[in-house]
């Protein structure tokens, strides 16, 4: 099988965020876990931040956007490549007009901007980035048609896509980050997936697994708050963490990887 890049020291040195609009009380759900906190998730935005900050990051910060209550979550908008912008579809049909100002905001960093047609459907959280090769898994918000235009993209870019099946899964990342080092954190759901049979792969426990969405930037692991287990497998193996409390964001399926465009 083809051996993929792996990138030692990818340095990012940009991050898009946008904060919380207070209608974000409406977002999407797939699980009960209560209203968010406006007030509180707007101070756990502001820590999000400052620990992009201590990272390195130049943080580029939009303001709330009324229109759309997952606005937040700008991951899903778009892809940020070392090559080229890839404008997404995204899968849920109330987050499709959150690309419109996304794309405005890229432009002033890429030249180059694609973007994925109806009736593709992607949401980048499905979209594990590895180096060169970007994983993308096929969920309910992102469909084949969506998988393979991407995967003609990065193609023209000298870059390669996987398809990934999830089953049960709200994104490829809700249970899966890579942490560079060639290692990976995961639930036990990935741990007999073919295509991740060459990586060191850490089992994250069930009763963490919120945690396996955990994100390296600059040779630091952001880790959620609340989950020292995972905090402490991801240290054994040498990493430096930073903790992050998302708690009012889990509410509404959303994740530390979510909140952010890095690139």
């Amino acid at each position: 099988m083809k051996q993929h890049q792996t990138r030692s020291t990818p340095w990012f040195t940009r991050a898009i965020v946008r904060t919380p609009c207070k209608r974000m009380v409406e977002g999407l759900r797939t699980a009960d876990l209560g209203i968010p906190d406006y007030g509180r998730a707007l101070k756990q935005h502001e820590e999000y931040i400052s620990a992009l900050q201590r990272c390195g990051l130049e943080v580029i910060v939009l303001p709330a956007d009324e229109t759309f209550p997952d606005s937040t979550f700008v991951e899903d908008t778009a892809l940020l490549t070392p090559h080229c912008a890839v404008i997404t579809n995204p899968g849920a049909d109330s987050r499709k007009g959150e690309t419109v100002a996304i794309r405005e905001t890229i432009a002033d960093f890429y030249e180059t901007i694609e973007v994925i047609r109806p009736p593709g459907t992607v949401d980048a959280g499905d979209i594990m980035m590895v180096g060169n090769c970007y994983y993308i898994g096929l969920s309910d918000r992102t469909n084949r048609e969506g998988a393979d235009q991407m995967i003609r993209i990065l193609n023209r870019y000298g870059m390669e896509g996987r398809p990934v099946h999830l089953n049960g899964m709200l994104h490829l990342k809700t249970g899966l980050s890579y942490i560079e080092k060639n290692c990976l954190i995961m639930t036990r759901h990935f741990l007999d997936e073919p295509e991740f049979k060459r990586f060191r792969r850490l089992e994250i426990s069930s009763a963490e697994a919120y945690a396996a969405n955990s994100v390296w930037i600059n040779d630091r692991v952001l880790v959620p708050q609340g989950f020292p287990g995972a905090r402490a497998l991801i240290e054994s193996e040498g990493y430096e963490t930073l903790c992050i409390d998302t708690s009012e964001f889990r509410r509404i399926d959303g994740g530390l990887s979510c909140l952010s465009l890095r690139f």
